[in-house]
């Protein structure tokens, strides 16, 4: 989507979802969190040339369907926002074996509430697990779930990111060691089928990982260790017990500002794109 001066229209985005959204498997020390991820990549895209351009991730890891609509659905609505994303329900599928019928009802009410402000909203299928050993048992589920997703999205006039239909991620350079989250490789993946599902221009290159101004997504991965021991195995432990009162997670990115501290750069390279 694109206005007469070949930008897009949107000035203020909210991501929400789980750690899939937040950005884990993407470390990296000069984002909010530490973690970068597709959401920050889409939003760096986005926020090119365009000065008036918020940006804000509401994403928590671990949360369960339900509890990212009562959690960030309100606050996203909170923050006026003309382009949300939202994902949810992998965690229901892969650890609690959740309906996918019921879950998808539970999506629909949170999506419909979305729907009734007027943000564009972009949903996502679940990637096709078919060929890794553990996750491969709910192949069926996210299949449903799938479906029921585009169904429900045609009914709320919400795009569609369709991982499912996304054959790069097949590809073991697209996961984290762990088999559960996207690599930078994979998170720079899934934020260019997010932008093309916006049909926006963009600087993003296939198996090229955009750098940060100040760093790469190469040195990041250096940081992998340090990673582990503050985020990835919390989040096993978090998985095995649910959340107290006293160690509620918060968002990276709770409020709608600038991607970058000094503001947004002007984007030469999107030059050639217009249209």
């Amino acid at each position: 989507m694109r206005t007469e001066d070949g930008l897009h229209p949107w000035s203020r985005y909210v991501a929400l979802g789980d750690s899939f959204t937040e950005g884990v498997g993407d470390p990296e020390p000069a984002s909010a969190g530490g973690l970068r991820g597709w959401a920050d990549r889409v939003a760096e895209e986005l926020a090119a040339g365009r000065s008036d351009f918020g940006y804000a991730n509401l994403a928590v890891r671990g949360l369960l369907l339900q509890q990212i609509m009562d959690q960030q659905v309100g606050k996203a609505l909170a923050l006026q926002p003309d382009l949300v994303t939202l994902s949810a329900g992998g965690n229901d599928m892969v650890f609690h074996g959740t309906d996918p019928d019921k879950l998808a009802a539970k999506l629909e009410a949170g999506v419909s509430q979305l729907a009734q402000a007027g943000p564009t909203i972009v949903l996502f299928t679940g990637p096709d697990w078919g060929s890794t050993l553990v996750l491969g048992r709910n192949r069926a589920k996210v299949a449903i779930f799938n479906e029921n997703v585009r169904a429900l999205a045609a009914r709320h006039g919400a795009l569609i990111a369709d991982l499912w239909a996304l054959t790069q991620l097949r590809d073991p350079r697209m996961w984290d060691p762990d088999r559960l989250h996207l690599s930078p490789l994979g998170h720079h993946t899934v934020a260019m089928a997010v932008l093309e599902a916006l049909n926006v221009p963009h600087t993003l290159q296939p198996l090229e990982p955009k750098e940060l101004p100040a760093s790469s997504w190469r040195q990041a991965r250096a940081s992998d260790l340090s990673w582990a021991r503050a985020y990835f195995v919390p989040w096993m432990v978090r998985q095995l017990r649910p959340h107290g009162a006293d160690e509620e997670l918060q968002a990276k990115r709770p409020y709608a500002g600038p991607v970058f501290p000094a503001g947004n750069p002007s984007a030469p390279a999107l030059a050639h794109l217009k249209s």
